[in-house]
């Protein structure tokens, strides 16, 4: 949450009449993320009420990767559910998802408007179609199709998160969870889910941050697409290029003068050096996943150090 006084206290009702007819034991953990309105106040009020909730907070304002990071390290439950703060979703996902994750089919469970079955309501249009157009391309770097990579409704099994070290501060920690955790063979299910417009208070998106770090994320998660794309189409304009010099020598109308043949050099030499970049960045690839599953043994092991 960050600056979210007009609509937490709504939020924090929906969620607790909705958990509570499902008779097990759980927890609401409020991530402050340094709100400078009365947000934490009503938080803590909350709290003061119902021992179910739990208030994290810290002084500034951090970004929701750094919310998220304090909130499942907080979380002392086996299955953690993460949601907006801003009532996007309906708590109604969250016994969607839980009863989801409850079959053992998934490790992690996505609620997806942009699959059949899901939609989104009141949404502008320049926002959801930045969206779409954000998941569409993300689609074809992550393995497995997902059609939402990006959205916070999500439920994890704790020992995933435990397994995984996170980093990121912003929202593209959504695309790192996925990497890391389809990289060490964790199932992903996406279930239909409803995206509202939010009815109260101010969007925090921002345009060209997530734009750019969602782009990055891209190149990063698979080099070999853009890399590949660059270079092929050098190669490919050099070779035409010495098609035209060939058609030109033998029409004996070539100036050997002219820069053309120069060009064609630089441009399939240079096409070729994109390919190798690709190739050795999707190498780098396969070791950074083998380094997941390192780090995935290691952090097993100080669990169990710090239980003993």
């Amino acid at each position: 949450m960050f600056n979210e006084q007009e609509i937490i206290p709504r939020t924090i009702g929906e969620i607790v009449k909705e958990l509570t007819p499902l008779a097990i034991a759980w927890e609401l953990v409020l991530v402050d993320d340094g709100s400078r309105d009365d947000t934490l106040a009503l938080c803590r009020r909350a709290q003061n009420d119902d021992p179910r909730i739990r208030v994290v907070t810290y002084p500034a304002n951090r970004g929701r990767g750094y919310a998220l990071r304090t909130g499942f390290q907080a979380a002392r439950g086996g299955t953690v559910v993460t949601i907006d703060a801003d009532l996007s979703y309906s708590p109604e996902h969250i016994s969607l998802i839980w009863r989801e994750l409850g079959k053992g089919e998934a490790d992690i469970v996505i609620g997806s408007p942009y699959m059949p079955g899901g939609r989104a309501v009141g949404v502008p249009f320049s926002r959801l179609l930045i969206s779409r157009l954000g998941n569409s391309v993300l689609r074809y770097v992550f393995p497995g199709r997902i059609r939402t990579l990006t959205g916070i409704l999500r439920g994890y099994h704790k020992e995933v998160l435990e397994a995984i070290s996170l980093d990121s501060q912003g929202k593209e920690i959504h695309l790192e969870i996925l990497s890391k955790a389809l990289a060490l063979g964790y199932r992903v299910k996406e279930v239909p889910a409803v995206l509202r417009g939010r009815s109260k208070g101010r969007s925090k998106f921002k345009f060209s941050a997530t734009t750019i770090s969602h782009l990055l994320f891209s190149v990063y998660q698979k080099p070999m697409i853009i890399f590949g794309f660059f270079g092929l189409s050098l190669v490919l304009g050099g070779l035409g290029i010495g098609v035209f010099v060939v058609i030109k020598r033998f029409q004996h109308s070539l100036n050997p003068t002219r820069p053309i043949i120069t060009l064609m050099i630089l441009m399939i030499v240079a096409g070729v050096q994109m390919f190798s970049f690709g190739f050795l960045a999707n190498q780098i690839g396969v070791i950074k996943r083998e380094l997941y599953k390192i780090q995935k043994i290691d952090r097993s092991i100080e669990r169990k150090v710090s239980k003993d």
